[in-house]
């Protein structure tokens, strides 16, 4: 019992230390600013966007955000669109955001949409109302995640780029 003991304090040890000693990615991480803002998508999913005002809460939140935060209908969907700039924990599932605000949830299965992209779903609830919200989040090159964590640390390893955060409610 104690050698398996010792055994479990150097292996933790060991895995500690080695982000540390391991080089760093072949991938320099660039700077915030070399990355240039190309302009709100003016559709989605073959429907207009009309542009929404952020909601007090979300204008303080953009205000330290890495990047930026945009809200549109698309005239039956609420569509929240988030441009991120660099890996960040200020970019979290939406499940923490409707929850914040008093919803319950149930996460719901992976959807797949249109062109075979995976996309997280949960239901969210509060009072009468009854959402389902889809989110998922994509790099310019095509990888896509369902998970933010997973993103997170895919975007800290890899170091450079831009994302985007979609984050689809609508009314179930």
């Amino acid at each position: 019992m104690r050698r398996t003991f010792a055994f479990y304090v150097v292996a933790c040890a060991i895995a500690a230390a080695l982000p540390v000693l391991l080089p760093k990615s072949e991938h320099p991480a660039r700077a915030a600013g070399d990355v240039t803002f190309s302009g709100w998508p003016t559709e989605f999913e073959g429907r207009v966007l009309t542009p929404l005002p952020l909601t007090e809460l979300e204008q303080r939140f953009g205000n330290d955000f890495p990047g930026k935060i945009g809200r549109f209908s698309d005239g039956r969907r609420e569509i929240i669109i988030r441009w991120v700039t660099e890996a960040t924990r200020k970019l979290h599932p939406a499940s923490d955001c409707f929850q914040g605000i008093g919803y319950s949830v149930k996460p719901l299965p992976l959807r797949r949409d249109d062109k075979g992209s995976l996309w997280s779903s949960f239901a969210a609830t509060k009072g009468n109302e009854r959402l389902r919200v889809d989110e998922q989040i994509h790099s310019d090159s095509g990888e896509t995640w369902t998970d933010v964590s997973a993103w997170y640390w895919s975007a800290l390893n890899d170091g450079a780029g831009s994302w985007w955060a979609i984050t689809i409610a609508e009314k179930d």
